[in-house]
């Protein structure tokens, strides 16, 4: 199958538009990737004319919804390449997903004075959660550190991993830096010093850009939860996955009680909860959210995902190449890097830098980029952040290139 980024560029209305009297140069994809046309429409026919809540309903437009909903659901295990869908559990994003890791699996499998490992390049969303619990609970939170070129310094797994290391939770792909983190080796790695000191150890991947910019295949990663969001994948908003080993899912007590979890609630007998995923999901569902990322995945598919995802490894060759031709600017991480690209430009705060180039019409990130730690680890305040997506183009890369150079001069 041959690329054609110009036509998968139609696919999507935004980047048509101008923004301050210049078209529009979208590079914040890993904030929020826009949407095709396909999605939208499918959230808006299923609002208009499909729309019901869904479970237990026994008239027409009920079942259907509910029969939408477990279809997306398969979609996803197919996308990620999980055992079944019944390892799939809908959540609101990457960060509910993973504060549901650590009200569930957290407080059953980790007890005071056990371990888990992170690492210095994890975003907010992988830090906050695991230090709310253990100041609850009473574990130690230990810290893989990275290299200057921001990749995982792996020889010291050795030195943290002990037969108290309940968890290793760590980036697929750094939100910041870009580091591809190559998971399948350090799960295997940290297994083996795990077996070698008697650890019962387990392992999330946070895969918020790597479902992005990848293609996943968790039984082969032999992870125990992979998570996503839906709006960074095409989607929309307020929909995100969690997927989990059905073995670990069906140790796991709810997090949310409620409304669909149950299987029986008696007053006097006590409650009963439904079977995993269901019971993780309490409450009204975000229906039309599900059914938007199930075309979301449609799309990516018919468009190819080798195919893609090799023109965005082409775009951010030329993005380093060009980048380093800018004198001043500091690119942060190393050539390998996918989807994003972070640097700063000479002195300037990175907010200053964003707010010239959006007077050109280019669109990109600032600030610590719920990465404060990674921040101290540079010795910067903040970051200017530019990211690729599926529709992004040589000639976007060369907008941004002539816009720092514009922006340089104005700065001084």
């Amino acid at each position: 199958m041959t690329y054609n980024v110009a036509a998968v560029r139609q696919d999507f209305p935004a980047l048509s538009q101008e923004v301050n009297n210049h078209p529009l140069v979208y590079l914040d994809s890993a904030a929020s990737a826009q949407k095709p046309a396909s999605v939208v429409e499918k959230e808006s026919y299923f609002t208009l004319n499909q729309y019901a809540a869904v479970h237990r309903g026994i008239h027409t437009l009920s079942a259907q919804a509910t029969s939408m909903m477990e279809e997306a659901r398969q979609k996803v295990a197919d996308f990620i390449h999980a055992a079944s869908a019944e390892e799939i559990v809908f959540v609101k994003g990457t960060t509910e997903a993973i504060n549901l890791v650590a009200n569930t699996f957290g407080r059953k499998f980790i007890s005071s004075g056990d371990n888990i490992i992170i690492t210095e390049m994890e975003h907010h969303a992988n830090i906050v959660p695991w230090y709310m619990l253990a100041e609850s609970i009473g574990f130690e939170i230990r810290i893989l550190p990275i290299t200057d070129d921001g990749k995982l310094e792996l020889d010291k797994l050795s030195e943290l991993i002990d037969s108290k290391t309940r968890l290793l939770s760590f980036t697929h792909i750094s939100n910041v830096l870009g580091t591809v983190n190559p998971v399948k080796k350090i799960i295997e790695k940290a297994r083996e010093l795990a077996a070698l000191c008697g650890a019962k150890l387990y392992i999330l991947v946070d895969g918020a850009q790597g479902a992005m910019h990848s293609v996943v295949d968790v039984q082969d990663l032999d992870c125990d939860f992979y998570t996503f969001s839906g709006h960074k994948l095409y989607g929309p908003t307020g929909i995100g996955v969690l997927y989990g080993k059905k073995s670990l899912l069906d140790q796991m007590p709810p997090w949310e009680g409620g409304g669909a979890m149950i299987r029986q609630v008696d007053l006097k007998q006590g409650i009963t909860y439904a079977d995993a995923p269901w019971r993780f999901e309490a409450g009204t569902p975000n229906v039309s959210a599900i059914i938007g990322l199930g075309a979301a995945i449609d799309y990516i598919n018919s468009i190819g995902r080798a195919e893609a995802f090799t023109h965005e490894a082409d775009v951010m060759a030329y993005a380093s190449k060009k980048l380093k031709e800018i004198p001043s600017l500091t690119l942060y991480g190393n050539d390998e890097r996918e989807g994003v690209i972070a640097f700063n430009l000479g002195k300037h705060h990175a907010y200053d830098v964003g707010t010239f180039l959006d007077q050109y019409g280019v669109a990109i990130r600032t600030g610590h980029h719920c990465a404060m730690p990674l921040m101290d680890r540079y010795h910067v305040p903040a970051m200017c952040r530019a990211s690729v997506g599926i529709y992004t183009t040589k000639e976007d890369i060369d907008a941004l290139y002539n816009a720092l150079l514009r922006t340089k001069t104005l700065l001084g």
